[in-house]
């Protein structure tokens, strides 16, 4: 898979968050400790970036992606009990809205955290991706 050993890695500084600090913070906290355990693994990031959406070549409007990795990955975090479908499908819209071939859905909410990895299957990357949508189980 494309962007593995990097998905690994923020995946990784995840989890020493989240083993650090637990789970029953707000989520700007966990956004907080994350780009210190980002600028430890020396990856590039910017937090909070605010990018365009288009619909037929109309700018919109703009959202916030919570973090956008080695401008590669977005990143979106949530500290809620469980990810549904509704995180899941937020998280696609993104990856679709802002043309990227992959994303990470991030859960610091639960005992355990729970990550995603979240594929735009209209990018060139992922033509071999399967098409049915991925649900969470």
């Amino acid at each position: 898979m494309k962007y593995e050993e990097l998905t690994h890695k923020i995946i990784g500084c995840a989890m020493k968050v989240h083993s650090s600090l637990g789970n029953g913070f707000q989520e700007v906290i966990y956004q907080r400790a994350l780009a210190l355990e980002f600028e430890k693994q020396e990856l590039s990031y910017m937090r909070e970036m605010e990018m365009p959406i288009y619909y037929d070549d109309t700018n919109i409007g703009t959202r916030r992606v919570d973090f956008f990795v080695e401008d590669l990955i977005m990143v979106e975090l949530k500290a809620v009990i469980k990810l549904d479908d509704m995180h899941l499908n937020q998280a696609m819209n993104y990856c679709q809205a802002y043309n990227l071939p992959i994303g990470l859905l991030i859960n610091f909410g639960s005992n355990s955290l729970e990550f995603k990895r979240v594929y735009n299957v209209n990018h060139p990357l992922n033509k071999d991706y399967k098409k049915n949508k991925p649900k969470l189980v």
